[in-house]
C-alpha cells in the first residue's frame, strides 16, 4: 500500500496551516502542534527539516516562528515528501539494485518504475496552495471516484 509517513502527514498539516494564515504572519512549532494535537518535539523536528530543505523560513526572536519560504503554489506535495522522507518509492528495488535475486528476471520492475514516475508527477503537480483551498471545494463522494468493476463493465451496454 502506498502510504505517507506520519512525519509527512505532520509536515503537510503544518504547511497547510501556514498557507492558510494571513500573509506576513508566522507560527511557532509549539503553536502549530497545539492546534492539531501533535507532539511539539516531533513538530519541531519536522519544521526544522522543512526549513533546511528551503520550504520554510525560520525567524528568531519574540515574534519568531516559521512561515513559507516561497508561495504555496510553488511547493508541491512531492517536495514535502522528499524533504521529510527522501525519494518516493513504490517498490523495494531500485534502478541500480542489481544485488536483488530477481533483478535480471523480474517482469514487473520496469512497469513499476513507470508507475512510480506517474505517481511522482501527480504529487509534483498537487501544491500546498491546492491543499489549503481543498476544504472550500465540494468533494466528490468516494463512490464517484472508483472505477467500475470488471463485472459492471461487462454488464454495461456498449457503444461499439
Amino acid at each position: 500500500m502506498l502510504r505517507l509517513s506520519k512525519k509527512t502527514d505532520y509536515a503537510l498539516i503544518a504547511l497547510k496551516d501556514l498557507a492558510s494564515s494571513p500573509e506576513g504572519s508566522s507560527s511557532s512549532a509549539r503553536e502549530i502542534a497545539a492546534r492539531y494535537n501533535i507532539p511539539v518535539e516531533l513538530m519541531a523536528k519536522v519544521l526544522q527539516r522543512l526549513a533546511r530543505r528551503g520550504l520554510l523560513a525560520s525567524h528568531h526572536g519574540k515574534r519568531g516562528g516559521y512561515d513559507l519560504a516561497r508561495p504555496a503554489a510553488m511547493i508541491s506535495v512531492a517536495d514535502v515528501i522528499q524533504a521529510v522522507d527522501g525519494p518516493v518509492a513504490v517498490t523495494a528495488c531500485s534502478d541500480v539494485d542489481e544485488t536483488c535475486e530477481q533483478y535480471s528476471t523480474c517482469n514487473v520492475r520496469d512497469p513499476l518504475w513507470r508507475l512510480k514516475d506517474r505517481i511522482v508527477r501527480t504529487l509534483a503537480e498537487f501544491t500546498i496552495d491546492e491543499l489549503a483551498r481543498e476544504e472550500h471545494e465540494e468533494l466528490l463522494p468516494v463512490e464517484a471516484l472508483r472505477r467500475p468493476s470488471a463485472a459492471a463493465q461487462m454488464a454495461a451496454p456498449s457503444d461499439r
